[in-house]
């Protein structure tokens, strides 16, 4: 493949994500006009937006074992077209039922796009894998600061909303034709060479692995980490605008640029973490670094609901908590578990889509009470998140501890030669 078409090719998947920050955070840019046309109050808006959460969880596992057998190509404009049948589909939603309904399609193009982007990068840049997948968070956070202005503009000028939906429908059907032309790597030629190399290597390594009771430890705070950290920043993109207005007493322009500060915030933080991580601080570190300042910051705004407050920690927020340190989360898994990338991605994005179901559920029931208790509750979920961290920290330790240095380089080596053979085979 020529470098002009990887380029072309690598555009039309990270638009996709442009356009999936806008719907993360368009149901909860127009609650209030969208409540009005379902005929329910924002707790009803709020159980809508959780329903992309089950959408999520019905059909992760499927697409991935698919796209590995179909291809990258299908399960990417599957992705397009379904997002693109629920942004129509919203604006026509005249309940509650057909809206949520739409929201679950919603879900299930994020699997979709998820199971067909990630791997294509990884395949169309083997040599920077991570940075290409980064990168997917920082067009989302570009979409995700669009959003709020638009919404804002169409707002001030009395302009209907629905034309923020059919945008993102449009722009959504050109890129389902312009990937018709786009090429994708084939590698199953290579991975059947690399299969024969590395199968007796695996086979000979494998019956020496064993999980130890502190690896089954770390992986289970890892997963609930994944839980945790999809919590803290989505609790935060799908509520901040209604915390500014009612308990910040913001106008709505105002607002919603607290949302538009946190996306600047998401996309400087993905920028920085894909620059420093590994490179000038280990994952960990930068793990507890993230967590611990995105709930000091989240502390703040509960406490002091001021503009000024609210705006820094906002940006802060973004670089923290939406910044990339869920990838690191799943780092630190994957080298965890060097044999089953596969498997323990699975499950970390399990957790991290049961949380995007789950929260708008808790916070639909709290904002009955309090929309200031909702982030009472996002401030313990965060500490939470810090717990987790210190506890990988810890858990580290102990193990390196434990484990002779001679053993410790043994295991490098064969995590190396099995993770190089689970990329090519699973991914």
């Amino acid at each position: 493949m020529s470098q002009t078409e990887r380029i072309k090719t690598t555009a039309c998947l990270y638009f996709n994500y442009l356009i999936h920050g806008m719907a993360i955070v368009i149901l909860a840019q127009n609650m209030t006009v969208l409540g009005n046309q379902w005929h329910v109050g924002d707790a009803g808006v709020s159980m809508v937006i959780s329903s992309l959460g089950i959408g999520r969880l019905l059909v992760l596992y499927i697409s991935g074992t698919l796209s590995d057998k179909l291809g990258r190509k299908l399960f990417i404009r599957i992705g397009i077209a379904t997002y693109a049948v629920f942004f129509i589909g919203i604006v026509l939603s005249k309940s509650m039922i057909a809206a949520y309904i739409f929201g679950i399609l919603a879900g299930m193009a994020n699997s979709f796009l998820d199971s067909g982007t990630y791997p294509a990068l990884m395949e169309l840049y083997p040599r920077s894998q991570a940075s290409a997948n980064i990168m997917i968070k920082a067009f989302a956070s570009v979409g995700e600061l669009i959003l709020p202005i638009l919404v804002a503009i169409l707002e001030h000028a009395n302009v209907w909303y629905g034309w923020t939906f059919i945008f993102c429908a449009i722009a959504l059907c050109i890129n389902f034709f312009a990937m018709h032309n786009r090429s994708f790597p084939n590698l199953s030629k290579s991975r059947q060479t690399n299969n024969k190399n590395n199968k007796t290597v695996l086979k000979a390594n494998s019956s020496k692995l064993r999980l130890t009771p502190h690896q089954l430890l770390l992986g289970g705070i890892l997963t609930i980490f994944g839980y945790i950290s999809m919590s803290t920043f989505y609790l935060v993109s799908q509520w901040l605008t209604k915390y500014g207005s009612i308990v910040g007493h913001l106008n709505m322009i105002n607002a919603r640029l607290l949302v538009s500060t946190y996306s600047i915030g998401s996309i400087v933080g993905a920028i920085i973490t894909a620059v420093l991580v590994n490179r000038f601080i280990k994952p960990i570190w930068f793990m507890i670094f993230d967590t611990t300042l995105s709930f000091i910051a989240l502390l703040l705004i509960t406490l002091f609901p001021f503009e000024v407050i609210m705006l820094i920690c906002s940006f802060i927020i973004g670089c923290t908590a939406a910044g990339g340190v869920m990838q690191i989360g799943l780092t630190i898994m994957g080298d965890l578990f060097p044999n089953s990338k596969g498997k323990i991605t699975g499950i970390y994005y399990t957790a991290s889509g049961l949380a995007s179901f789950t929260i708008p559920v808790f916070t639909a029931i709290i904002s009955k009470a309090s929309i200031h208790n909702i982030m009472w509750f996002d401030v313990g979920i965060a500490a939470i998140g810090i717990l987790c961290s210190i506890s990988v920290l810890l858990i580290e330790r102990a193990d390196q501890i434990n484990v002779p240095s001679s053993k410790k380089r043994s295991t490098k080596v064969n995590s190396k030669i099995i993770s190089e053979y689970q990329t090519e085979t699973k991914l």
